[in-house]
């Protein structure tokens, strides 16, 4: 068994702008940096659950028919296979765990 350590500046971008950290075969971390404000993204539904953790900024989470408001050192939870969308309202940085692994 081996430890698996990378470092936030040597991390792979996603095509959204997302870093992807450590991985592991049930679970995967990755960042979100610095999102800009702006409108709504588009609602989305995805395979893996992800609960995320506000590092600084603001944010709602549309998570089916509920707005929750996202601030720093609030924590989520957006269950596999719900519809949901985020609107940044102010440059916002999160740390987010998916199962299984996003990548």
């Amino acid at each position: 068994m081996s430890i698996t350590k990378i470092k936030q500046t040597d991390a792979p971008r996603g095509d959204q702008g997302q870093r992807f950290l450590a991985s592991g075969k049930s679970v995967a971390l990755r960042m979100w940096e610095n999102e800009a404000p702006g409108e709504i993204q588009p609602k989305s539904t995805r395979d893996y659950e992800v609960v995320g953790f506000v590092l600084s900024g603001r944010a709602e989470l549309h998570l089916d028919n509920e707005v929750v408001k996202l601030e720093k050192g609030d924590s989520w939870l957006v269950p596999a296979r719900a519809t949901h969308a985020y609107k940044i309202l102010e440059s916002f940085t999160a740390v987010e765990a998916t199962s299984p692994p996003c990548h």
